[in-house]
């Protein structure tokens, strides 16, 4: 009699996963992820990683067969998701790295027609790989594993990548953090971000990993710092609003208690029917305000300084000293103009105030206080350069920055700030 060798869970999995039939699939899906949480939870669980390789080559090929783009960006997020079918930051990090491992093995194998769903994979888990960093509170140790996971496989120069797999990276990297981070992320923070490419910039013979570095990361960032001082500055009259508003509800509710009278609540829960209806016209306001969406927030002259530490060495090519010194000067530019104090001239309809402020850390400082100002003539989002001063990163450049104001010319126009 001839004996049936078992096969492993995974091989059958994979061989599941990589059926023609639809169904059988998305059942072979909908059990890996409940054999990954079974697994998982026991002490002496978890999985090699060969086995992990094998799980992957059933999912790669579980997208290869799927058809039409709703169900293949449906079954791109539920791919995704299983990384947080995994218990331990260590046994995610495996899945990761088999994924990139999977991906760099398999690419120079896909065509055309479907390389678009391998690009919406890949970024769909980075962006999961990104959100489960988010969900252990961004800790400094899981942020350089995981960091060092995507560089050793992804952008080390003894890495497996294909150009291809490089080159998309590097696009979707920050388009990714910003969906992810944006809004709790400090300068610091973003700097241990983007740290990584700094030492690759500067130590990379492949001159189109150079230039998807600079383009992808640092010339995004100089592009996106008007908005991210916009958004920063839209965050700064919130507060100020909110504590104005406290301030004058104290003060009537004092004079009413002095009064003997009771002091009715002025603000109603959300979803409450003595709660106003908001108008219409402000909300289409508020939506064509938003749109331009939330930004990271950078200490520039930090990133000017940790490029010129990198670039600046003697084992840098003088390619890559010479691209990354355009950037510093940038990056220094941008640090630069946001330090000079704001001047009533530039525009007759900009106002300026200055105001004493006290810090019991730095001693008695000046701070420019400037009225609100709309869009600049020259159709920049929000001229903010000239009078913005790059706050301290711990604070997310948030502390003691009250400053806004209108400007006459966006920035960059100028080769010296004005």
């Amino acid at each position: 009699m001839v004996s049936h060798v078992q096969l492993p869970p995974e091989i059958q999995l994979a061989q599941r996963l990589a059926g023609n039939e639809q169904v059988t699939r998305d059942r072979a899906v909908k059990k890996l992820r409940k054999y990954i949480v079974a697994r998982t939870q026991r002490a002496s669980g978890g999985f090699t990683h060969d086995e992990l390789l094998k799980v992957w080559k059933g999912l790669f090929y579980c997208m290869w067969m799927q058809d039409k783009p709703l169900l293949q960006e449906e079954l791109g997020r539920t791919i995704s998701q299983l990384i947080h079918a995994f218990q331990s930051a260590e046994a995610q990090h495996l899945f990761l790295q088999t994924f990139w491992q999977t991906i760099n093995r398999e690419w120079t194998g896909i065509d055309r027609l479907r390389l678009d769903k391998y690009y919406l994979l890949m970024r769909m888990v980075l962006n999961e790989s990104l959100t489960a960093l988010k969900m252990r509170g961004w800790e400094e140790r899981q942020t350089e594993q995981l960091l060092e996971l995507l560089t050793t496989e992804i952008l080390h120069p003894d890495s497996q990548a294909p150009n291809g797999v490089k080159s998309h990276f590097l696009e979707i990297f920050l388009e990714e953090l910003t969906k992810v981070g944006a809004d709790e992320l400090t300068a610091e923070q973003n700097l241990r971000f983007i740290d990584p490419f700094c030492r690759i910039a500067a130590r990379t013979e492949e001159p189109l990993v150079l230039h998807n570095i600079t383009r992808g990361i640092f010339e995004t960032i100089v592009e996106q710092a008007p908005f991210a001082i916009e958004d920063l500055m839209k965050e700064l009259e919130e507060e100020e609003d909110d504590e104005m508003s406290e301030g004058d509800e104290e003060m009537s509710a004092g004079k009413e208690r002095e009064r003997g009278q009771d002091v009715p609540s002025k603000k109603p829960w959300k979803g409450s029917i003595h709660g106003t209806e908001p108008d219409v016209d402000e909300e289409q306001g508020e939506d064509d305000e938003d749109s331009a969406g939330p930004v990271l927030q950078f200490d520039y002259e930090a990133v000017a300084n940790r490029l010129f530490e990198v670039a600046s060495h003697q084992s840098t090519p003088s390619q890559n000293r010479k691209r990354l010194y355009k950037v510093i000067r940038k990056l220094q530019h941008l640090a630069e103009v946001a330090r000079v104090p704001c001047r009533p001239q530039l525009d007759s309809e900009h106002v300026c105030k200055e105001e004493r402020a006290s810090d019991p850390r730095m001693g008695s400082v000046h701070r420019p206080l400037c009225d609100p100002g709309a869009e600049s003539t020259l159709g920049h989002p929000v001229g903010l350069a000239v009078c913005l001063a790059v706050a301290a990163p711990e604070a997310r450049l948030r502390e003691g920055r009250r400053i806004k104001c209108r400007m006459p010319s966006p920035i960059g126009t100028s080769d010296k700030p004005r």
